[in-house]
């Protein structure tokens, strides 16, 4: 009874709160995280950093769910993994990309990932209009001329897997109820990192210190984000969360600049503009579906 108390406690609260304003928690704590990751690289790598994050959110997922692993079929299961494999890589990508180039300019190339599902679920011409909005901010807010070509294509990596994650995940919302689908991806996502996680930080990966950091790291960009994601995607078309994901280069590069110092141009501030312009649009002429049950 009170499992079951909790449960429809946390559905009400979820419930209460609009589709676009789980996505903009989630894209706030994300950037604040990845940020935040940044300063283990010296001490952990990228690699290292992204298997203390993913390992850690794991088991916390694992802990609020408590998945019945024997009640879904081998269908659902391999569902759960592929998730999961897109988690861990689109991770491992996106934090190679953040060791070379700026904050802002790597989620802007990643992306190009939510932004081709846009593209893909275009059915009016309003809506291709916020798209090629979206697209023009991003443009100006990446600013690749000068940018590390290794970063480059980390981020382009992380772009495909961004796109994969969003239509997998709408998937993974409607099989799972609630944060089953998540918890047992997320610990599956933590074996392919192992290998490149020990090769890059050896025994750096257990000091205290370091792991309370990646603790932290884990909870803002694993545990609330994805959380907030699978929930928002129930009630949401994915060109649709696409196109409210178009946030993510502007409050990538704000967090860059509060947190580690990186700097706005007063291009890239035009930039965000466009893109906020483009998102506002988006949800704005959009009938939100009923959720699903």
């Amino acid at each position: 009874m009170q499992v079951e108390a909790t449960q429809a406690q946390r559905e009400s609260v979820f419930d209460r709160i609009p589709a676009p304003g789980l996505v903009l928690t989630g894209i706030a704590t994300v950037q604040i995280g990845a940020a935040s990751a940044t300063k283990l690289f010296d001490d952990l790598g990228p690699a290292g950093t992204v298997l203390l994050r993913v390992a850690f959110a794991a088991v916390i997922l694992l802990a609020i769910s408590r998945p019945k692993w024997r009640a879904y079929s081998a269908a659902e299961l391999r569902l759960a993994a592929l998730f999961g494999l897109t988690l861990a890589f689109m991770n491992l990508s996106f934090y190679e990309a953040l060791n070379h180039i700026h904050l802002g300019i790597a989620v802007t190339i990643e992306f190009l990932g939510p932004l081709a599902v846009v593209l893909a679920g275009t059915r009016s011409k309003l809506d291709l209009l916020w798209a090629v909005l979206a697209a023009a901010g991003v443009a100006l807010l990446g600013g690749l001329s000068g940018a590390n070509a290794t970063g480059v294509f980390f981020a382009l990596i992380a772009a495909a897997c961004w796109a994969t994650y969003i239509l997998v995940n709408a998937r993974v919302g409607r099989v799972f109820p609630r944060g089953d689908g998540l918890a047992i991806a997320m610990m599956i996502g933590v074996i392919p990192l192992i290998p490149f996680g020990i090769a890059d930080a050896g025994s750096n990966l257990l000091v205290p210190r370091l792991l309370a950091v990646g603790l932290a790291v884990a909870v803002l960009s694993s545990v609330i984000p994805y959380t907030l994601e699978v929930e928002a995607l129930r009630r949401l078309k994915p060109n649709v969360f696409g196109v409210l994901m178009s946030l993510e280069p502007a409050v990538a590069a704000l967090a860059g600049f509060i947190l580690i110092g990186q700097g706005l141009s007063a291009l890239d501030v035009v930039a965000m503009a466009l893109v906020i312009t483009a998102s506002i649009g988006a949800t704005r002429h959009t009938s939100w579906p009923e959720p699903v049950d």
